[in-house]
């Protein structure tokens, strides 16, 4: 089981600042006085609507996580099934064994186009940890996930 934890960044003062004719952000602030700063604004995921203009691109690579009855039984077209269980061995074949194997071409490192889900996000949320920890720093996830597409493409 995966948990992610999302954590402000928090600044303690602990002793009284003076600001000395400099601008600082930390004059008169009061000591002991707890401030936070906003979390880095990331773009890891990819919403419903994002992922629909992706698609007339066909450079996009989506790879679905999910296990393989799971793909067979319904996926978001164009996608390919890489399992998550496999992932990390996939992504470190070569090229031509990617291909050989999956049937696609394999993602490279500086990619941003791959995109990754799964049936909710909890697991494409693990391929993405999986993913950067590997190099591929540009991969982003659909946190919706494949219950997220089938309901709004069939609104």
């Amino acid at each position: 089981m995966l948990l992610v934890l999302c954590a402000l960044s928090v600044v303690v003062v602990a002793e009284e600042t003076h600001c000395g004719g400099t601008p600082d952000r930390l004059c008169d602030v009061k000591p002991e006085a707890v401030y936070y700063k906003e979390p880095p604004i990331t773009d890891s995921e990819v919403s419903y609507k994002q992922l629909k203009t992706m698609f007339p691109s066909s450079s996009i690579q989506l790879f679905d996580v999910r296990n393989p009855d799971e793909f067979e039984a319904g996926h978001i077209p164009g996608s390919t099934n890489v399992p998550l269980g496999e992932l990390q061995e996939a992504l470190r074949l070569s090229s031509d064994q990617f291909k050989q194997r999956f049937g696609v071409r394999a993602p490279h490192k500086e990619d941003s186009s791959i995109v990754v889900y799964c049936q909710r996000g909890r697991r494409s949320a693990t391929a993405l940890d999986i993913m950067w920890a590997l190099g591929f720093s540009r991969a982003r996830h659909y946190a919706g996930g494949y219950s997220d597409w089938v309901q709004r493409e069939e609104q």
